[in-house]
């Protein structure tokens, strides 16, 4: 009889245990807001870079300087099939151009500005491309698109690399994105998927990206995903443009 009345002691202790707190947002607008003012009170952060699609893999690392004026970064990346060097400050992308490239694109000098919407040859070829992967970089670009377009579909506390994090699903309605399409996507494309786009979005205590995910495998049928990494929140970063007379 005792034997059993303990049992149902622990049983009841049980059930009267606080139930797991909930993520902090079930607004996507209101996780954006609180999201944007972290990154830019986190100041700077590490990053890496992960774009698989298919047997294709390209993988980038750099670091980023956060602010009021926007995002500045730094980064290398074998997105042509060859290391190549990325800076984006003040709103000025600048490429490093192959060493046997650069007679034609930037006067022998190492560095070229680039623009998607640039008439010189290099942008003509890779200017969108790389436009593209700098915005994919900055969490505020996806965090943007997520304030206008999205609603959260799921939530939850978890883990990620044994840091705490929340865990948000978020479907973006694509019509509401107008033009400016994430991954750049074509609007033939958003038609495939439906008008919907997913991204998972990994935040930790502070509110900070630990990680974000854009899942394009409905488009391509099959794996294609491009995931960032966010780490060391506030330490020092080097993030400044290339010397003016190296510049093409």
């Amino acid at each position: 009889m005792r034997k059993a009345a303990v049992v149902l002691l622990f049983a009841l202790l049980a059930g009267c245990s606080d139930p797991p707190p909930r993520p902090a947002f079930d607004d996507a607008r209101v996780l954006a807001d609180a999201a944007t003012a972290a990154t830019t009170g986190g100041g700077s952060a590490k990053f890496g870079t992960d774009v698989a699609v298919g047997s294709v893999r390209s993988k980038g690392q750099g670091q980023a300087r956060f602010g009021d004026g926007g995002t500045a970064q730094v980064m290398t990346t074998d997105f042509i099939g060859e290391p190549m060097e990325l800076r984006l400050v003040a709103g000025k992308l600048y490429a490093k151009a192959p060493e046997g490239s650069r007679d034609e694109v930037g006067a022998g000098k190492p560095w070229v500005v680039v623009a998607a919407d640039g008439t010189d040859p290099f942008s003509q070829v890779l200017g969108g491309s790389l436009t593209q992967l700098a915005a994919q970089n900055d969490p505020a670009h996806t965090l943007g698109e997520i304030r206008a377009a999205g609603t959260i579909v799921a939530a939850e506390r978890t883990n990620l690399d044994g840091v705490a994090a929340e865990h948000y699903r978020v479907d973006l309605d694509l019509a509401r994105l107008g033009p400016d399409l994430p991954a750049g996507l074509t609007a033939d494309a958003a038609g495939q998927m439906g008008g919907k786009f997913p991204v998972e979005l990994w935040l930790d205590e502070a509110h900070r990206p630990l990680q974000i995910v854009l899942d394009l495998s409905p488009i391509l049928q099959g794996e294609a995903r491009i995931t960032t990494r966010y780490t060391d929140w506030g330490a020092p970063v080097d993030v400044r443009p290339p010397p003016a007379g190296e510049v093409g």
